[in-house]
């Protein structure tokens, strides 16, 4: 295992260096998750090349980010297994230690490791999600990702399948004894499991929804959001939470996540429909101004660009907000060096 990547799991302050090394991590896990899978052609091309394209990996971001901020929280102080002294040693270890002695250490911390498992699960859904929604019978896509989609390059049958299998590994994945990852934790992965189904049912029953809505004349703003908290915010919701059960997350802290990501969830979705009609194809890597092709209800066709605007700024807000009131509450955190608030600004810059 290579082990620079990980060596970022830490309280950082520049987020870009933390990014990069989710997406290290994440790029050798994929590898190692097709090698143990051994899934037939032209399945595992089809599958490598969905997963391996030029995505913001927004998810699995979600999940490193929550764990490494509950990791320097004070409120995991009581935890049964780690006190916040072996924590914070642990910590200044990843800082320092030599290259052979970093990936002893993370070779041996379960909770890092069931949080790769988490990362995974997430974007393998996700990119399942993506595959199903580009296909002819749904939104029929030509271009995610910056590439042609898998149905213009592998057929119609190999991207349904594709989709169809990178969902079953996402859930797979949170228990598989693949080589390269340490043996799973039971409990964790019994946690994970309970926030990780229930949302990815509410995700493709958002869908359904918002297909639904396309034959409406009209929908209501609270319509529009209860499609949206379930289609694009159940699965945002799942991956902070997931972060937080990697880490050890209290009750409270738990409460504080989930609330982040209600609100953040909501807002990118509102980001979506606002570049959809602000920013040109090449940008977003996906055809723009698809939601009007298609007489989507969306953000900007109820409230117009302003409005949706600074709908999304008040909801980029609110979630701020709730991660900031725990952080005051701990004494050994600061917001000028936390993961996930750093990545919510992030998220709030983005162009596409």
């Amino acid at each position: 295992m290579s082990v620079s990547p990980a060596s970022r799991f830490v309280p950082f302050t520049h987020f870009e260096p933390f990014h990069t090394a989710v997406r290290g991590v994440l790029s050798q896990d994929i590898d190692a998750l097709f090698a143990y899978a051994r899934l037939p052609e032209p399945l595992a091309e089809a599958c490598r090349y969905v997963m391996t394209g030029q995505g913001k990996l927004v998810r699995p971001l979600l999940v490193a980010s929550a764990f490494a901020t509950v990791r320097t929280m004070s409120t995991i102080k009581g935890r049964e297994d780690e006190t916040l002294d072996t924590l914070a040693i642990n910590e200044q270890k990843i800082k320092t230690l030599a290259t052979s002695d970093l990936e002893a250490l993370l070779d041996s911390d379960v909770h890092y490791d069931m949080c790769r498992r988490a990362m995974l699960a997430v974007e393998l859904l996700h990119t399942y999600s993506l595959v199903h929604d580009d296909l002819p019978s749904m939104d029929d896509d030509a271009l995610r990702r910056g590439q042609p989609t898998a149905h213009i390059v592998f057929g119609e049958a190999a991207a349904l399948l594709a989709g169809d299998v990178l969902q079953t590994l996402a859930f797979e994945v949170l228990t598989a004894e693949i080589p390269t990852f340490a043996p799973f934790d039971a409990d964790i992965a019994s946690k994970l499991l309970a926030i990780f189904a229930p949302r990815a049912r509410r995700m493709v029953a958002g869908q359904m929804l918002d297909l639904n809505a396309e034959a409406s004349a009209r929908i209501t703003c609270e319509a529009l959001e209860a499609i949206h908290r379930d289609k694009t915010g159940a699965l945002i919701e799942a991956a902070m939470l997931m972060g937080g059960i990697c880490a050890g997350a209290t009750a409270q802290a738990r409460m504080a996540l989930q609330d982040c990501a209600q609100h953040i969830g909501l807002a990118f979705q509102v980001q979506d429909d606002i570049l959809d009609v602000t920013t040109s194809t090449d940008e977003l890597g996906k055809p723009a101004g698809s939601d009007e092709k298609l007489d989507k209800s969306t953000y900007v066709k109820l409230m117009g660009v302003d409005a949706a605007k600074a709908y999304a700024q008040s909801l980029f807000n609110e979630g701020r907000a709730a991660i900031s009131r725990e952080l005051d509450a701990n004494e050994n955190t600061s917001e000028n060096e936390d993961a996930l608030l750093s990545l919510i600004e992030w998220l709030w810059a983005r162009k596409k």
